[in-house]
């Protein structure tokens, strides 16, 4: 043996030999290959190639140092992405934060209750004219995101359609009876108050219960519409009935008005959103993200506005009473909707969603609609002062325990 090919043989690569003998290929049992990347190109100089009689050997030795600091990072070194994945993250956080912005819906509704108390002209300039519009954009953000199955589906629970009925038309108006009462007879305010209570409690449902649902129990968000639609277009007829029963005074409502306020806030922004989707679903999915921020901004003018509006009514002499009397007439129809369907439903597989639901509908009621029909059907103003409070009132509760049970539904 040569001393060169003695000093080949003892020098210890840090991968073992790899022999070629008799025009076979022999692997040793302990030879351990690197895995790398497709598409890689690691030089592996070959040192030396031998002849030993009619054998042959190949002696392989890697430049060990060489190759473990391209798949090695120095101590000192740090990894940097590359652009584009850098542009990635970037989108998908973004989008993240803005599908997030639910989550931070009662800390807004709160901000500008206390802004319109504070500044009124911030949200006075958001008049009734613009009610409508801003609650249909709501309904229209459901209907993206959701499909004609959904309401389908929705329609095959008429026992829950019936149980939601009740609540708004039955639960809520002996509810606002007794609240009525009890401000009258109890504390002693005047009746024109009281008056105004019971007003709260004979309208339909309002749509921002539909919202909430759908932020809590989106399956259920097609159901909620159907239980506050029917109440609606029902509402010209049974409102009126309540009304002089529960008050004494027979109200006329607008049978028109209130069917081109179903068609304008309900009916026609769903059918879009639907539609929309139907049609474009890239479009859809391009503009999901942005829906929840500003449903958020739509929302705090819905209830910022109204209390903006009627400030004198709301700081009134009877104002903080009447709060904590409105109050406890929305806790009364919220406990009372979310423990008589658990009652009716402890069966169905998702009765804890439509305790919610019910409980939604049957607390929060259309209080803008009362308040109209406060101002445009009785002489006294102070009729007007407990609708006017409910709006802000029922918002913000509302909301709180869509917070509440959103947190629950994630742990």
């Amino acid at each position: 043996m040569s001393s060169t090919t003695g000093q080949l043989l003892n020098q210890r690569p840090r991968f073992n030999h790899v022999y070629l003998q008799d025009n076979r290929f022999h692997l040793p049992k302990q030879i351990q290959f690197p895995v790398l990347p497709l598409n890689s190109h690691v030089p592996v100089p070959v040192l030396s190639i031998s002849q030993f009689g009619s054998s042959r050997l190949l002696v392989c030795k890697c430049a060990s140092e060489k190759f473990s600091s391209s798949f090695e990072r120095e101590p000192g070194q740090e990894y940097r992405p590359e652009p584009n994945q850098i542009v990635k993250q970037n989108k998908g956080s973004t989008v993240e934060i803005l599908k997030q912005s639910n989550s931070i819906l009662p800390h807004v509704v709160l901000a500008s209750t206390i802004l319109a108390l504070v500044y009124p002209p911030s949200f006075t300039w958001f008049t009734s004219r613009y009610y409508a519009p801003a609650l249909g954009f709501l309904m229209f953000a459901v209907g993206v995101n959701s499909s004609e199955k959904d309401f389908i589906e929705a329609f095959k629970r008429p026992d829950a359609i019936f149980a939601g009925y009740v609540g708004q038309f039955v639960v809520k108006p002996l509810l606002g009876y007794i609240f009525g009462i009890i401000a009258v007879s109890v504390f002693g305010l005047p009746t024109p108050l009281g008056a105004g209570i019971m007003l709260v409690s004979c309208v339909s449902g309002a749509q921002l219960s539909n919202y909430a649902t759908f932020l809590t129990d989106p399956p259920l968000a097609p159901l909620s519409i159907v239980m506050t639609s029917l109440s609606t277009a029902t509402a010209v007829f049974v409102t009126p009935m309540l009304s002089l029963l529960l008050i004494g005074k027979r109200l006329p409502v607008d049978v028109m008005g209130m069917v081109s306020s179903i068609l304008q806030i309900v009916i026609a922004p769903i059918a879009a959103g639907l539609l929309l989707n139907r049609l474009f679903p890239r479009l859809c999915e391009a503009i999901r993200p942005f829906l929840p921020p500003l449903s958020v901004l739509d929302t705090a003018f819905c209830v910022g506005a109204p209390l903006a509006i009627n400030i004198n009514s709301v700081l009134s002499p009877f104002g903080l009473t009447i709060s904590l009397l409105i109050v406890a007439f929305h806790t009364s129809a919220f406990v009372a909707g979310h423990f008589f369907s658990g009652l009716l439903f402890r069966k169905a597989p998702d009765v804890k969603a439509l305790q919610r639901t019910l409980s939604y509908e049957t607390g929060m009621q259309s209080s803008l609609l009362a308040l109209a029909l406060a101002n445009r059907f009785f002489q006294d103003p102070l009729v007007g002062v407990p609708p006017a409070i409910s709006t802000v009132i029922m918002s913000l509760m509302g909301f709180s325990l869509v917070m509440l049970w959103t947190k629950k539904n994630e742990s």
